[in-house]
């Protein structure tokens, strides 16, 4: 197919990408949390799959957040966490994503008496055999739960820093309302001081000063959701001014009723802006999709034309952590394309 007869929608769907906000434990599908939980000797509280995913009709974050930990209580053991890395970069290298820079969340399995070495050893077998089969790469991001403790935050990270060869960065996620990113300013001081890298959630229940409080207390890279910043033109200009990546995840904002139709998204006047944004996933098993399932929502209510996509494109290789050798394929991968 040349680019004379592909569409649009088609050039986004093909092109290499990379997802870069994507929470490993909001993959995890109703059939293989089923799976799990009969394999560890666990019961669910949903009578089957059917139940479990008519309780996916959100009104807000926190009533995600409710299912979500309850769906993590069948991830036990590091087969567990195997099985599940693998089911999500399947679907991932099925959508041409190239790199996968991947939060998990140890607060919530260790209240759970489930080790960190266990939740590591198993994420980073799935990412090993997940590059064997389809070459895929990896990054992987340890969040902090920012509903609770800054202390509970800097005892996890203590508790990481032997494993610190398998955590390529720290971010901050979970409930954002009433819990601001100076709350975790100290433990972003000792990520940095450990030499990692830290992104934020920030700007989505959040106000946009929150954005700004990421940048300049937690000293954050990039910045998760970051759609209220159209709210506040002073960081609106900062972030395009300096190329401060947003990775944007369209299906969860509507489904977690940020807004209330796609149409109502403000992705495009980000774009316009200039502001460097992403598409992104966020959590797919619970938000109806994966990347392109993304893509394709957007194409329905924006009718982006190829120029636009291969704009964003760019901008998840280039914000990406992956290798400088793997950047530089992977956008000459989608030029290629670009030109067909």
């Amino acid at each position: 197919m040349s680019l004379v007869t592909m569409s649009a929608v088609d050039f986004a769907c093909r092109m290499p990408k990379a997802e870069l906000h994507v929470h490993i434990e909001g993959t995890l599908e109703p059939d293989l949390a089923f799976a799990l939980a009969r394999r560890n000797g666990l019961t669910l509280p949903f009578r089957d799959e059917e139940a479990l995913r008519a309780a996916k009709n959100f009104t807000d974050l926190q009533s995600f957040l409710d299912l979500y930990y309850a769906c993590a209580d069948a991830l036990r053991t590091a087969e567990d966490f195997s099985d599940l890395m693998l089911a999500y970069l399947a679907r991932a290298q099925a959508d041409h994503v190239v790199h996968a820079e991947i939060f998990f969340d140890p607060q919530t399995h260790t209240a759970r008496g489930v080790p960190l070495a266990v939740v590591i050893e198993g994420l980073d077998a799935g990412r090993r055999e997940g590059k064997k089969r389809w070459g895929i790469t990896t990054r992987l991001i340890l969040c902090f739960l920012r509903h609770l403790s800054e202390e509970d935050a800097l005892s996890t990270l203590k508790s990481a820093e032997p494993f610190l060869a398998s955590i390529d960065g720290f971010g901050l996620d979970s409930s954002e309302r009433d819990h601001p990113p100076r709350k975790f300013e100290r433990a972003f001081a000792r990520v940095r001081a450990l030499g990692r890298p830290g992104v934020a959630h920030a700007g989505e229940e959040g106000p946009p000063a929150y954005i700004s409080e990421a940048l300049d207390l937690l000293k954050a890279v990039r910045i998760d959701h970051g759609v209220r910043a159209v709210e506040d033109p002073r960081v609106l200009r900062r972030l395009a001014a300096e190329g401060i990546a947003l990775t944007v995840c369209p299906l969860s904002n509507v489904r977690l009723c940020v807004y209330p139709t796609m149409a109502d998204h403000v992705l495009p006047q980000l774009l316009e802006a200039g502001v460097k944004v992403t598409v992104n996933s966020d959590d797919p098993a619970y938000f109806g999709g994966y990347m392109n399932d993304n893509i394709r929502a957007l194409q329905a209510a924006f009718d982006f034309d190829i120029p636009t996509w291969a704009l964003l494109g760019r901008n998840s290789i280039e914000a990406s952590w992956a290798a400088p050798a793997d950047k530089k394929r992977w956008l000459l991968a989608l030029e290629n394309l670009l030109r067909s």
